[in-house]
């Protein structure tokens, strides 16, 4: 893998990371004016458009009703499928 292909696949990683650690702050609700509500702020400022671009792929799908946004996992996957194409090279 050449030097490029190789940052490539370590910010793919890291952005990767950037969207599980946004998901899981999401399960707790921080509180306005806490350190963890402007973690969860930053990275979803970060993470937002590239998610947003899947949440409007998935904008009627629910499962029976329930709020469960799947955004973030099809980001994640369609992340897995570009480090696999990078890793070729």
């Amino acid at each position: 893998m050449s030097s490029i292909a190789r940052l490539i696949y370590f910010a793919l990683s890291i952005y990767i990371w950037m969207i599980v650690i946004r998901v899981a702050i999401s399960w707790f609700r921080p509180r306005p004016g806490t350190v963890l509500h402007r973690v969860y702020r930053s990275l979803s400022d970060v993470t937002e458009p590239y998610i947003g671009l899947f949440r409007r792929l998935l904008r009627g799908t629910r499962i029976e009703g329930s709020g469960i946004d799947f955004s973030p996992a099809l980001a994640v996957i369609a992340l897995f499928i570009a480090m696999r194409i990078v890793a070729r090279y």
